[in-house]
């Protein structure tokens, strides 16, 4: 059924560090209540709007270094595509700027 995906370590440490950020978020939503703040981002937003908001972000880091991979070798005149640990830890910050400032 799942043939057709690509597993890789990479893709699977994504997705684990995801679910247990939704797993902390629900321990933190019962333990203390959240409440609206005003950060970065231009809209007065929970925790919860923020780390949703975060999840896309990175999900687009993520895609968008996939696509562009080929054109980064050719431009850096790299032997062989970057690697994708690298868009999982870009992503991955900009993810912690987003929860801790926006």
């Amino acid at each position: 059924m799942f043939d057709w995906m690509v597993w890789t370590l990479p893709t699977a440490v994504f997705f684990i560090c995801i679910g247990l950020m939704l797993v902390g978020m629900t321990v933190l939503e019962l333990k203390y209540p959240t409440t609206l703040r005003k950060g970065f981002l231009p809209i007065a937003t929970t925790r919860g709007d923020r780390l949703f908001i975060g999840l896309l972000v990175a999900a687009y880091i993520n895609l968008g270094f996939l696509g562009l991979s080929e054109m980064f070798a050719e431009w850096f005149g790299l032997s062989q595509e970057p690697s994708v640990w690298i868009s999982f830890v870009v992503s991955m910050l900009v993810l912690a700027l987003i929860l801790r400032k926006g």
